[in-house]
C-alpha cells in the first residue's frame, strides 16, 4: 500500500477520498526504464475487510470526494512558478492566474522595472510571494544564475513557463540580417532550451515538476512575413516532445500553440488582414489574453498528471479550419 506516493497526484488524492488505495504488484522502475504503472491495481479500502472493485464507492465516500475537490480550489498552493516574458501579454495573464491559484511566482523579463511593478501589485492582491527578475532569456550563460536568484527569492521552482518571445518586422527574407535572425532564434528557442535543461534537471532531482512552452500556430502554418519566428517556434515544438522524454517520468513538458491574441503586439497588425482572418476562423475573432489561462493552468497543474509531450492549439479553431 502506498497512500502518500507523490506520483499519484490529483488522481491519487481523489482515489484516497473515495476510500481507494493503490497496491503496486511490481517495484517502480527507475526513470526511463519502463512503465511506472505496469502491474498496478486499485482496490477498495472501505474498512469492511472485503476488497471491492474501484469505483464502487458508497454515498458517504462520494461526500468525502466532494470535500477533497473543494479543498483543491487552489491547486498550486505550495508550488513555485517561473514565468518568462511575464510582465505583459500572455505571460502576465499566466503569472496572475498562477498566483491567484496559490503559487508563488517569479516574473522574468528583460525589463525589470515592469516586472517589479507587476510583482508588487500581484503580491499585494494575492498574498503570495512574487519576485521580479531582469534577464535577457536569449543569453545562454545568464540563465542558470537567474534561476539561482529566483530560487533564493521564492524557493525551488517546480513550474516553468517559457513564454518570452519576439517576432520583429523585417523588409524581406533576403534583406533579413544575421543579427536579427540570431536574436529571434535566441529568444524563442535557444533560451527556452537552456532554461528547460537547467530547471528541468533540478526538478528531476526533486522528483516532480512541469514545463509549459508557449508556441504559436505559425509554427505549423508558416508564412514569409514571420518565417524566422515560425522556424524557431517549430523548434520549440520539437523541443517539447524531446524534453518530455528526457525528463520523464517525474517532470511533464507540454506546449500551447497560441493563435492570435489581443495583446500589445496587436498594435502592429494590419486591421483589414485581421478582419479577413477572423471571418474564416471558427471563433470569428481573436482571443482575449485571459483565454489562454485555462489551458495553461491545466497543463501546469495536477489535473494533467497523465499529459506530457502534448502540443495543444488554443487558437479559436484556426488550425481546424484548414486555412
Amino acid at each position: 500500500m502506498d497512500r502518500d506516493d507523490p506520483m499519484l497526484g490529483a488522481a491519487g488524492n481523489l482515489a484516497q477520498a473515495l476510500g481507494l488505495f493503490v497496491v503496486r504488484t511490481t517495484a517502480p522502475p527507475r526513470p526511463g526504464t519502463g512503465n511506472y504503472w505496469k502491474g498496478t491495481r486499485m482496490i477498495s479500502d472501505l474498512g469492511s475487510g472485503v476488497g471491492r472493485a474501484a469505483g464502487m464507492a458508497e454515498p458517504q465516500d462520494l461526500a468525502a470526494a466532494v470535500v477533497a475537490v473543494r479543498q483543491a480550489e487552489q491547486p498550486f498552493a505550495g508550488r513555485r512558478a517561473l514565468v518568462t516574458g511575464g510582465s505583459r501579454g500572455l505571460g502576465r495573464e499566466i503569472a496572475v492566474a498562477l498566483a491567484a491559484n496559490g503559487a508563488d511566482v517569479a516574473v522574468v523579463s528583460r525589463k525589470v522595472g515592469a516586472c517589479r511593478e507587476l510583482a508588487e501589485g500581484l503580491s499585494a492582491a494575492s498574498g503570495r510571494r512574487v519576485s521580479a527578475h531582469g534577464v535577457h532569456v536569449g543569453e545562454w550563460g545568464a540563465l542558470e544564475g537567474m534561476l539561482d536568484e529566483v530560487e533564493d527569492a521564492i524557493g525551488p521552482v517546480d513550474v516553468l513557463v517559457n513564454n518570452a518571445g519576439i517576432s520583429p518586422l523585417f523588409p524581406s527574407l533576403y534583406e533579413l540580417s544575421e543579427e536579427l535572425y540570431d536574436k529571434v532564434m535566441a529568444v524563442n528557442l535557444k533560451g527556452p532550451f537552456r532554461l528547460t535543461a537547467v530547471a528541468g534537471s533540478r526538478m528531476v532531482s526533486r522528483r516532480g515538476g512541469a514545463v509549459l512552452n508557449i508556441s504559436s500556430i505559425g509554427s505549423v502554418r508558416p508564412e514569409p512575413a514571420f518565417l524566422p519566428y515560425a522556424a524557431a517556434k517549430a523548434g520549440l515544438n520539437a523541443m517539447t516532445v524531446g524534453f518530455a522524454q528526457e525528463l520523464a517520468p517525474s517532470v511533464r513538458v507540454n506546449a500551447i500553440l497560441a493563435g492570435r491574441f489581443l495583446t500589445d503586439i496587436g498594435k502592429a497588425w494590419d486591421v483589414e488582414a485581421v478582419e479577413a482572418e477572423n471571418a474564416t476562423t471558427p471563433a470569428r475573432r481573436a482571443g482575449l489574453p485571459s483565454e489562454i489561462v485555462g489551458a495553461a493552468l491545466y497543463l501546469c497543474g495536477p489535473a494533467a498528471g497523465f499529459t506530457t509531450g502534448a502540443v495543444l492549439a488554443v487558437d479559436g479553431g484556426r488550425l481546424a479550419s484548414g486555412l
